[in-house]
C-alpha cells in the first residue's frame, strides 16, 4: 500500500494553515504611516479583494472549470486517507437499482397502486403504474438476498486464500441499502460512496459514520469502489448498475485490473437485460469474455462463487 503523501491531507492545505474566517481589521502601524490617513483604509480593501484570498481558502476560484484536476485530486485523496486511516484493504462491492425497496415498502405500494386504479378503472397511466409496481414487489426478494449478503460478508473471517472482507456500496437506498444494513446489523463496517446529484439525495441509514462519503466525480466514485475490491455483484438494475457493469467487464477484459469474481444476481433479469449469446453469436466478444462472469441466485451461492473462486488459484 503506498503511503499518503503528507500534503494531501483535506485538501492542499498547508500544514500549520489557519482556516477561513472573517476577515480582520487592519490595525494601524507600518503598514499604515500616521502621515497618511488613507492608507489604512486602502491596504483594508487589498486585504478584502478576492485576488489576495489564499487559493486554498477561495472556494470561488476552486470552483472555476480551470481547476477540474485539482477538484479531482481533492475527490480522490479525501476518501483515500480515510479508508487508508480506517485500515480498509478489501471490499466486496455491490451494484444495484436504487428503485428496488424493501419487502414490505414494496406491498404497500403495490396495494396503492391497485387501489388507486381501482377508483380510476381502465386508466392507462395506473394501469402502468401497477405493472411496474408489481415487478418491483417482485424485484424486492433481491433486498433480502443483498442483506443477507452483506451479513455473510461482515461475519467472514480472514483465510489463507482470502483476506478480510467489508461491504461497500453507492451508499444509495435499494439494493445499495441492502447490503449496508446486512452488514450494519451484526456490527460490521458498512461503506457508502455517495454521489452528488443535481436532485436531493441523502446517504442510506446503514452505514458507518465514518465511512460515509460523498462524492462529485463519477468517475473517482467509481475508482474507489473498484480500487480494493476483492469481488463484484452485480444485482438487477437500470442504467446506472449497467453502466458500471459494462465498465468492470470492460477494465477485465482489457487486463487493466487484477481479474476478480464478477457476479450477476437474478439470471432471468439479466439473461433479458445482457444478451451476452446474442454478443458472442455476432463475434463482437469471446468465448473467454462470456467466462468473465456468473450467475447466482441467493446469497449463499454469491458468497460460495467468490469463495471458491479463491479457493481454486493457484
Amino acid at each position: 500500500m503506498n503511503k499518503l503523501p503528507e500534503h494531501t491531507i483535506e485538501g492542499l492545505r498547508l500544514r500549520g494553515s489557519p482556516r477561513p474566517g472573517p476577515a480582520q481589521s487592519l490595525p494601524r502601524g507600518p503598514m499604515a504611516p500616521e502621515d497618511d490617513p488613507e492608507a489604512s483604509e486602502r491596504v483594508q480593501r487589498l486585504l478584502d479583494s478576492p485576488s489576495y484570498r489564499q487559493a486554498d481558502q477561495d472556494p470561488a476560484f476552486l470552483e472555476r472549470p480551470q481547476m477540474c484536476g485539482v477538484r479531482l485530486q481533492l475527490d480522490y485523496w479525501k476518501t483515500e486517507e480515510l479508508l487508508l486511516r480506517h485500515r480498509i484493504e478489501h471490499t466486496v462491492v455491490v451494484y444495484g437499482s436504487t428503485r428496488i425497496p424493501e419487502p414490505s415498502a414494496a406491498r404497500r405500494k403495490l396495494d396503492a397502486a391497485r387501489a388507486a386504479l381501482r377508483a380510476r378503472s381502465g386508466d392507462a397511466e395506473l394501469a402502468q403504474a401497477v405493472r411496474v409496481a408489481r415487478s418491483l414487489a417482485r424485484k424486492s426478494a433481491y433486498y433480502s438476498v443483498a442483506r443477507e449478503l452483506g451479513q455473510l460478508i461482515g461475519r467472514s473471517e480472514k483465510t489463507q486464500k482470502l483476506p478480510k472482507l467489508t461491504v461497500v456500496t453507492g451508499g444509495g437506498p435499494g439494493i445499495m441499502e441492502a447490503a449496508n444494513r446486512g452488514a450494519f446489523e451484526i456490527g460490521a463496517p458498512s461503506i457508502g460512496l455517495n454521489i452528488s446529484l443535481p436532485h436531493v439525495q441523502f446517504p442510506n441509514p446503514y452505514l458507518t459514520p465514518e465511512l460515509c462519503f460523498r462524492l462529485h466525480y463519477f468517475a473517482i466514485r467509481k475508482l474507489h469502489l473498484l480500487e480494493r475490491a476483492k469481488a463484484a455483484v452485480f444485482f438487477p438494475g437500470g442504467y446506472g448498475t449497467c453502466d458500471e457493469l459494462f465498465e468492470v467487464l470492460t477494465l477485465l477484459q482489457t487486463q487493466k485490473i487484477r481479474a476478480l469474481p464478477v457476479v450477476l444476481v437474478g439470471e432471468k433479469f439479466w439473461r433479458k437485460a445482457f444478451n451476452v449469446d446474442f454478443l458472442l453469436r455476432e463475434g463482437v466478444i469471446s468465448s473467454a469474455d462470456v467466462a468473465l462472469f456468473t450467475f447466482a441466485e441467493t446469497a449463499r451461492q454469491i458468497w460460495s462463487t467468490i469463495t471458491g473462486w479463491y479457493e481454486q488459484e493457484a
